[in-house]
């Protein structure tokens, strides 16, 4: 079913909206590809937070254009999947992971930061990468240690003192009896 000219302009403003707040785009080609699989991605992405769309290419042109992103038009040649996000990691995760699964149906195409286009390899590697959530652990775990390092020393110091006094105590006990 073709869009009118309406139509064909809110989906441009749609995806120009998220572009702006994208931090990372990533583009997938899908041939053959069953609509439950398709189904499915498109869930693995909302539950990911990440906006996936498929559309026609001069329409996903026309939103990249004037962005961080222009570089991708070159990339946006068959039918294609949009994979965008603020959270880098998180698209590159759910469509390779997603292209992981179904083979030669779903091929990551490519994807681009801003202002930086990236290969389907560059793509797979950020994909490796742990989630912010795991990197925002990892630093929180980081900056804990020490504090709890220093509470067990100084923990330490009293703990000593009473397990000499009980051992004093122990040591009279004995020599009364």
């Amino acid at each position: 079913m073709s869009l009118n000219l309406e139509q064909k302009q809110a989906v441009v403003a749609e995806v120009s909206a998220e572009l702006a707040r994208a931090q990372a785009v990533v583009l997938a080609e899908y041939r053959s590809l069953p609509v439950g699989n398709l189904t499915e991605l498109r869930k693995r992405a909302r539950n990911s937070g990440v906006y996936l769309r498929v559309l026609k290419n001069t329409l996903a042109r026309r939103a990249v254009a004037d962005t961080p992103f222009a570089g991708l038009t070159d990339k946006m040649v068959g039918p294609l999947a949009y994979g965008i996000s603020s959270d880098p990691v998180a698209v590159a995760k759910v469509l390779h992971e997603f292209s992981r699964d179904n083979g030669e149906k779903f091929v990551i195409r490519g994807g681009a930061m801003p202002n930086v286009v990236m290969s389907p390899q560059q793509v797979a590697d950020l994909a490796k990468m742990p989630s912010r959530e795991q990197l925002l652990a990892m630093v929180l775990g980081t900056m804990q240690a020490p504090i709890a390092k220093l509470a067990r020393t100084l923990n330490e110091v009293p703990g000593k003192f009473v397990r000499t006094l009980a051992a004093l105590q122990e040591q009279k006990e004995k020599q009364a009896a």
